[in-house]
């Protein structure tokens, strides 16, 4: 029976730790049961993992991070049925969200691997990438994904309630919550929405300004880069300020951190001290003396990906409990104890145990099937080591995966890809893989992987809401294999599209983080050494920070990503911390926090579709941008007025809550 009383705020202990003997009842009684999976909820979920697929894929390939679709889908939710005045659909709103949040979990995994197929097939003609690949390698990896997170589910939202911010799932709630009580929400982020999708479409499509602005416009700013290789730069999208509004400025000051060490000490550094160093080969050589502060980074930011690997091993350690304690419950659940299973609570009912086990086996077999046939061309020793590590590594890092979004709502997930990249990269060559045919195997391997990390971390914030709202979770994981085969389809489409629109390789769409996963195994697979001191000293890094108690894999993030893209992160957090700190009245600041991050969301979302939308039209051989224009040095300062009316806009509509 639909419960036709129920409260319409979450309890006042949903978000702290419980008192001994005290119990958390949810939203939606778990002795009723609620309108959940329906035509309306499967068909609106599918749309928006359609469309927050496109747009996250774009975002994703163009600064190297993907925005968690979570919030923006709830808000779509809560509005259509507001909209349609659908009553009771709080359970309908939250598997529309989890089927729609899928988006961002695929995009995750298989931009950051995959697309270093297409940038390797430019130096290597012979290595073949099609859209099957691509489509199976995601969803076999999202699969994976969340029937690894499933036994990890009771430990992360229910045992450590309170323990964990939560903050995606937190702000989603919150929404939801709203819509309960009318609704409205929607219209703040539709407005921001429009603000940010059509300043990125003049970006995008027109070229009204500059995307980016360097210290290089300056005449005094190009000499600083010519003789000391200290550049400054910021990327001006809409998109990027709001994902650095949601990160928050501690995370955004930590991630910039990175990055100002690698371009402000390092690379000027291996300028003066090791000038005759050679940073890049290409065609010709290029000595540190010779090259741009850009060519160094691109060979000091191995540091980063030293450091990632390091943060992702100390993240197992730290998690080794987590992962002994869940295999543990999941077996006692696969002893038969039907009875049990029969007589829980409908909000703490998972799809049986024994369907997980054989569901996880079934998964293997078709990655191990997969592999064979098509990845490892018929050899099968190199079949059964591939195999081995994938599972070993997804299974393992789930947990670092899951803790990272339970902590700060940011998956490193890259991070970890990349460790694994450099495992398979040496265990391969070990098995004699080498040359293209191993570039493909193991970025084959990295894509099923980083798909199931992603997978795993995005879930348990479905997951979480789920448990605040009282959702039945047996249905959130039932459907989400749903999301996970349309989200797979539409990545893989709109990757090729992208890829024949603008390449991965320079240009609008630079994929920063595929372009380093390229870089790791490149080496690696054709028998060149890689730079391993520069990975030794990035990992000895991270046990310095983690000794200091500074995030490690937040700061090598940064040592990787582009400066320009890591900056406005900074720019975004600020904006956060001054809207939520001018009153003393505490609850106003809350407020205004939540209302710049509706803002925020509606920035990434409205900037990231029609990114899409611009990249469709020059698909179409429709090009509006003038490139002399942007060469003009006017393009940059019209790019920072334009910022700062941006700043400005999301600085006084955040402020105002009534």
């Amino acid at each position: 029976m639909e419960n036709a009383k129920q409260q319409t705020g979450v309890p006042e202990n949903a978000f702290r730790e419980l008192k001994k003997g005290e119990q958390y009842e949810p939203l939606m009684s778990p002795e009723r049961t609620y309108k959940e999976v329906t035509v309306w909820s499967v068909l609106w979920g599918m749309l928006m993992a359609v469309v927050f697929s496109a747009a996250s894929a774009y975002l994703g390939l163009k600064v190297g991070q993907v925005f968690e679709a979570a919030i923006p889908i709830t808000i779509i939710a809560i509005g259509v049925t507001g909209a349609t005045h659908r009553k009771g659909a709080l359970g309908e709103n939250v598997i529309i969200q989890s089927i729609g949040a899928c988006s961002g979990m695929i995009v995750a995994g298989a931009i950051f691997t995959l697309p270093a197929l297409y940038i390797l097939q430019d130096k290597y003609p012979e290595m073949t990438v099609n859209f099957i690949e691509v489509f199976i390698a995601s969803v076999l990896g999202g699969v994976l994904g969340i029937l690894f997170l499933i036994p990890f589910r009771k430990y992360f939202v229910k045992d450590m309630h309170g323990k964990y911010p939560f903050p995606e799932a937190t702000a989603s709630t919150q929404v939801l919550v709203s819509g309960e009580k009318g609704g409205n929400q929607a219209l703040p982020l539709l407005v921001a929405g429009v603000v940010g999708g059509i300043y990125d479409f003049i970006i995008a499509t027109v070229g009204w300004w500059n995307e980016s602005v360097t210290s290089r416009c300056l005449e005094w700013g190009q000499a600083l880069a010519d003789k000391t290789k200290l550049v400054f730069k910021i990327n001006t999208g809409a998109a990027v300020l709001g994902m650095g509004y949601i990160v928050g400025l501690k995370y955004a000051l930590i991630i910039c951190c990175g990055s100002v060490a690698v371009w402000w000490i390092i690379v000027p550094a291996i300028s003066w001290l090791f000038p005759d160093l050679v940073v890049s080969a290409g065609s010709s050589s290029v000595t540190a003396s010779q090259a741009s502060a850009e060519q160094i980074f691109q060979y000091a930011k191995s540091i980063g990906i030293g450091g990632i690997a390091m943060a992702g091993i100390i993240g197992i350690i730290k998690s080794w409990g987590i992962i002994k304690s869940a295999v543990g419950l999941a077996a006692k659940e696969m002893g038969g104890k039907s009875n049990v299973e029969a007589s829980m609570k409908r909000t703490q009912r998972d799809i049986s145990m024994k369907i997980i086990a054989i569901g996880s086996i079934i998964t293997l077999l078709l990655v191990f099937l997969f592999f064979y046939f098509d990845v490892m061309q018929g050899n099968l020793t190199h079949t059964i080591v591939a195999i081995l590590l994938v599972a070993g590594i997804a299974f393992l890092f789930t947990t670092v995966a899951a803790n990272a979004i339970a902590i700060v709502g940011t998956n490193p997930v890259s991070g970890m890809t990349l460790m694994t990249l450099i495992l398979a990269s040496v265990v391969m060559v070990a098995v004699g893989l080498k040359g293209p045919e191993g570039m493909v195997a193991a970025l084959v391997m990295g894509g099923v992987v980083c798909t199931a990390l992603s997978m795993a971390g995005g879930f348990i914030t479905d997951l979480k809401i789920g448990y605040w709202l009282g959702s039945t979770p047996a249905k959130q994981e039932t459907w989400k294999f749903l999301g996970t085969i349309v989200s797979a389809a539409t990545v893989g489409g709109v990757m090729i599209i992208l890829n024949k629109t603008y390449g991965f390789t320079s240009g609008a769409l630079a994929a920063p983080q595929a372009n380093a996963m390229a870089a790791v195994i490149e080496p690696l697979m054709n028998g060149v050494g890689a730079p391993w001191l520069l990975y030794g000293i990035g990992a000895v890094l991270a046990v310095i920070l983690n000794f200091c108690k500074i995030p490690a894999l937040a700061f090598a993030l940064g040592m990787f990503i582009p400066l320009e893209l890591n900056v406005p992160l900074v720019v975004g957090g600020a904006i956060n911390w001054y809207v939520t700190s001018r009153s003393k009245d505490a609850a106003l600041n809350a407020e205004r926090g939540e209302k710049g991050t509706l803002l925020a969301s509606g920035f990434i979302a409205g900037g990231a579709l029609m990114g899409v939308a611009s990249a469709a039209m020059r698909f179409g051989g429709i090009n509006l941008v003038n490139d002399a224009w942007l060469q003009n040095t006017w393009s940059e300062v019209l790019a920072l007025g334009a910022y700062a009316i941006l700043i400005f806009y999301l600085i006084k509509a955040s402020m105002k809550t009534k």
